[in-house]
């Protein structure tokens, strides 16, 4: 963490303890991957989704387990498959010939903390049921609209595109993500812990050793904390450039929208308060926007064929606007 040597305005210690809290919580089970569990803690901070992609078996489902463990909240967990239907997820209207009348039945995504395992191997059809559920947190079903309770968190994994089996997401759909966290291997020091930490011991007893840290109301709280931080003019307009950038490239097909600046703003706002700052500098948002951006461009064919990529394209972008200071 960074050393606070300015005067702060806002009280930022109860988020600072609670992030140390969830760190050392994790790190019982998750050996490294710290970059992935902060971005997580900034999503929910920012009331954003988020999308974590890695091959099979790089710890994305059971950090997202952990982490729903560590909040005092309901869980529920949807297994994507090419069969899945859409009142598979949101729920459905049934008859209920004992009173003889319709009635709501709610599907899984009625919970607080919703983990969509390999959601890209189900079909648009499927998507396209999370699309209200995502932004307004709500499902409108008969014509009856259902409220979500809060906090609503949808943390979703997918495997790379190139595996066989599925599904390219809608771009609308992947609009709604704050973040898309890229999980690599980890390296040969990780892999031991990995190993020696999960000794005689199953994923199951790792568990139950986890202790819950946040409450709804303290989420509520920081995120209030949150909005607080301080944003220089001259970094709102650095924000600005930088996604009109995307939309002006020639190597990119599609650029970002509006709701990308949007994401950039809140989750810097949040990388700020997680280190103790109340205040925002460009290096936040110079290290948000790639997590918020790179799922949000498509390149365009000839630069795929160039075999350059979404992350390539945002660095050589963030380099070649001028940083305020």
């Amino acid at each position: 963490m960074e050393e606070n040597i300015f005067e702060q305005r806002i009280d930022l210690s109860g988020l600072n303890k609670a992030m140390y809290g969830i760190r050392n919580e994790i790190g019982k089970i998750i050996v490294g991957q710290h970059s992935m569990i902060d971005l997580l803690m900034i999503g929910l901070l920012c009331d954003g989704h988020v999308l974590i992609e890695g091959v099979p078996g790089v710890a994305k489902t059971l950090t997202a387990k952990v982490l729903a463990k560590i909040i005092d909240v309901n869980f529920s967990r949807i297994q994507f498959t090419p069969d899945l239907m859409p009142s598979d997820v949101i729920g459905t209207t049934v008859y209920n010939t004992k009173e003889g009348v319709f009635s709501f039945k709610a599907g899984p995504v009625f919970s607080n903390i919703i983990l969509i395992d390999e959601i890209n191997r189900a079909p648009a059809k499927t998507q396209s049921a999370l699309f209200e559920v995502m932004e307004e947190r709500q499902v409108t079903i008969d014509g009856i609209t259902h409220e979500m309770r809060f906090p609503f968190l949808i943390l979703a994994t997918q495997n790379p595109v190139e595996q066989e089996g599925t599904y390219r997401l809608p771009e609308a759909q992947l609009d709604r993500f704050i973040f898309k966290i890229d999980v690599k291997y980890p390296t040969l020091e990780e892999e031991i812990g990995i190993l020696n930490n999960q000794l005689g011991r199953t994923q199951t007893q790792l568990l139950e050793e986890v202790n819950k840290i946040l409450s709804p109301a303290d989420i509520n709280h920081y995120r209030s904390v949150v909005q607080a931080v301080f944003v220089e003019k001259k970094l709102i307009e650095f924000i600005a450039a930088i996604v009109h950038e995307t939309r002006n490239n020639p190597a990119l097909y599609l650029g970002a929208s509006p709701r990308a600046s949007l994401a950039i703003l809140r989750a810097s706002k949040a990388n700020a308060a997680i280190k103790g700052r109340d205040f925002v500098t460009p290096e936040d948002i110079i290290e948000m926007a790639p997590h918020v951006l790179r799922h949000r461009i498509i390149l365009t064919p000839e630069k795929e064929m160039e075999g350059v990529t979404t992350d390539d394209l945002i660095d050589s972008i963030l380099k070649a606007i001028a940083v305020p200071r």
